[in-house]
């Protein structure tokens, strides 16, 4: 029988703008199934691991900036969301999550696929709530519809994020021959919708803050992760012009451009730089920043700490938080343009002359080192074209995209920094692929590549994506971790050391593969491997972990000498 319940809170998601649903198989969830694929206006895939189902829908809804539901049956099979769920809470994305589950009665009972589900996903969502199993009355049926318009504004409001419906199913929930889905039943249905209130525009900041900002002369602006803003971008840009700000940029900050700093990682800042390099005030936006050694130093500085966020929880990632400011990052930033003050110029040339130093003598050492990482990346990088998605997986894939830097950034970045685990970066791209024809790009690691292959056991097709494969055999981030690197059982307890190659998996899955073992051979497979094709493409890049960590280590020590130099250089005209 069709259940009314399940048939409102389908037309309900429709009514409310969601059109994507990715649903994993099962019988207790038949009748959610059943629905969405029913309904003319949600497109459904179905993914048969959970896990890497969930972490699709992430990128799908990353890109989308709306809710996509999740839907699966009832046990473990739930607890598989549960990855994808955490990253998508820290990454203030949202998700519509349907369990489908057993009667109260039958918890605990030795009954099939029956666990505990009610807020199992604990404080990793924005909210949880739990059906009701029986919608013959007219009161219960009202509670189920009350409960589907809560969680879907809720998820959509900010800052977005997962939210949770666990739905008990009694049997029978299977449609008979005869019975159809009205999903007109809720076209009158009011919805529900969150406001939070009128932001104040700039000429509203307290006289205080007018005030206190006139009085810094080493301002520094540093924006977390987000999604690319073309009206921030613009205003950054006129920032730096006109010396009112330093900016410095991770790669997943989207917010590189011409006169960022995007090279820090190679400074060498230590606390004996403070008095050349510190801001007297931090200004960040945005969420998590990447590089380890610019959390270090600033946490150790003596300055103060402002953050710019419309709305919700503010973590103190500096150590120095002293205000936060409830603006969209824009308003601010226009304010700052109009009415900052023009910044210290030592302090700006501190910056900006230790990035012009690295920015002309890194190409020229990548040139000259042994093959591996670093000079295919490089390459891989310049040959890459212009306004497509790029992916990074987590561990040294994100930091060495980091470390060489996208100059002035046309390329969309995406990385899952929210919880920066290795176990869903395939699926997050392909769930990419899913919402756009633009060309889709992985660069990831041998690790978190085979750790997700299940991202691809489905039938839907995906030719836009190109996957770049460092296959170094192991965890080689370890190397360059100072207490795992030196321990005897390095190879077998930290990197994990395998012998895995794609080329088995390329060949299941319908992937066009080339292995890359030399500078030449990647020169000739980037002449066409970003070109239209019918089949997406993996490109295997084979290198050696200890020479990545070798060349690495020149790099930066050649790097600091070439700082150091300069930096004499400027004492003597003085």
């Amino acid at each position: 029988m069709i259940l009314p319940q399940i048939t409102h809170l389908v037309s309900i998601c429709a009514k409310s703008g969601i059109s994507e649903a990715i649903l994993s198989p099962g019988s207790r969830c038949a009748p959610l199934s059943l629905a969405f694929i029913r309904h003319p206006e949600v497109h459904c895939r179905t993914i048969s691991d959970e896990r890497s189902a969930a972490f699709i829908a992430l990128g799908m809804a990353q890109q989308l900036g709306k809710p996509v539901v999740l839907v699966c049956t009832s046990g473990s099979a739930a607890l598989n969301y549960g990855p994808a769920i955490a990253e998508a809470f820290y990454q203030q994305v949202p998700l519509l999550v349907l369990t489908a589950d057993r009667p109260a009665e039958w918890i605990d009972q030795w009954d099939g696929q029956t666990i505990h589900q009610q807020n199992m996903y604990g404080s990793h969502v924005k909210g949880s709530f739990n059906f009701p199993d029986d919608a013959s009355l007219p009161d219960k049926l009202w509670h189920s519809k009350r409960i589907a318009k809560e969680a879907i504004a809720l998820a959509g409001s900010y800052p977005p994020g997962p939210v949770h419906i666990n739905i008990p199913l009694r049997e029978p929930f299977y449609p008979l021959p005869e019975e159809s889905y009205n999903f007109e039943i809720t076209a009158l249905e009011p919805s529900l919708e969150l406001e939070s209130g009128n932001l104040p525009a700039g000429n509203e900041l307290s006289q205080s803050v007018k005030d206190q900002l006139k009085s810094f002369k080493r301002i520094l602006l540093l924006p977390g992760q987000q999604v690319p803003h073309a009206g921030i971008r613009k205003t950054l840009a006129a920032l730096v012009k006109v010396q009112k700000a330093v900016l410095v940029t991770d790669v997943i900050s989207n917010m590189a451009q011409e006169g960022a700093v995007v090279h820090h990682d190679f400074f060498g800042l230590q606390p004996e730089n403070h008095n050349e390099m510190a801001p007297d005030l931090l200004i960040t936006f945005g969420k998590s920043i990447l590089s380890k050694p610019l959390k270090k130093f600033l946490r150790a500085c003596p300055l103060s700490h402002w953050h710019i966020q419309p709305a919700g929880q503010v973590p103190d990632s500096f150590q120095h938080l002293n205000r936060i400011i409830r603006l969209q990052p824009e308003v601010f930033l226009e304010y700052l343009l109009e009415e900052g003050p023009v910044i210290d110029s030592v302090f700006r040339q501190n910056w900006e002359k230790k990035n012009s130093v690295v920015k002309k003598h890194l190409p020229q050492l990548i040139a000259k080192a042994a093959f591996g990482e670093l000079s295919a990346l490089s390459c891989l990088l310049a040959a890459m074209p212009a306004g497509g998605k790029l992916h990074l997986a987590n561990s040294m894939a994100v930091r060495n995209v980091n470390f060489l830097g996208l100059g002035v950034q046309e390329t969309e970045v995406i990385c899952n920094r929210g919880t920066s685990g290795i176990d869903g970066s395939n699926s997050t791209a392909v769930g990419c692929t899913f919402t756009t024809k633009a060309p889709v790009t992985l660069i990831t690691g041998d690790m978190a590549f085979f750790y997700d292959r299940n991202a691809f056991w489905h039938q839907y097709p995906i030719a836009n994506l190109r996957i770049v494969l460092f296959n170094n055999h192991g965890g080689g981030i370890f190397r360059m971790i100072e207490g795992p690197a030196n321990l005897p059982e390095l190879e077998e307890y930290f990197e994990t050391h395998q012998h895995l190659e794609a080329k088995n998996l390329a060949g299941e899955m319908g992937f066009d593969y080339t292995s890359i073992n030399s500078i030449s051979q990647l020169n000739v497979c980037l002449k066409d491997f970003f070109h239209d094709s019918l089949k997406p493409k993996i490109m295997e890049i084979k290198s050696s972990a200890e020479t990545n960590r070798q060349t690495l280590k020149a790099i930066q020590q050649k790097l600091q000498k070439a700082i150091n130099t300069e930096k004499g250089a400027d004492h003597k005209k003085m």
